[in-house]
């Protein structure tokens, strides 16, 4: 017999996955390219949530690593568009002031 929680998991999964679909939507058709970025990093936090929620549900701490390292992952991510979107490059040199 399965206990509420796994159920409530379960849901909790199944609602993720269609989320991620209509995020997915939103990266391939746009209409501009904030939307794409915005809809990518929500992507990388939904995919954070799926790991967690696999750990909860398989009762193991193996999960942990992979969350920390998709969370660095997404912030970087999300850090050098912004970047991009702003200034048009992520690595900026301005050779003029350089002494």
């Amino acid at each position: 017999m399965m206990h509420w929680l796994d159920i409530l998991i379960y849901i909790s999964l199944a609602i993720l996955v269609i989320a991620m679909l209509f995020m997915l939507y939103r990266v391939v058709k746009g209409p501009t390219t904030p939307d794409r970025v915005i809809a990518l990093d929500s992507i990388g936090i939904a995919l954070i949530s799926v790991v967690a929620l696999l750990s909860i549900l398989l009762d193991t701490t193996m999960f942990f690593e992979v969350i920390l390292l998709l969370s660095i992952l997404a912030f970087i991510g999300t850090v050098a568009f912004s970047k991009y979107l702003e200034r048009g490059a992520i690595i900026h040199h301005d050779r003029d002031n350089d002494l």
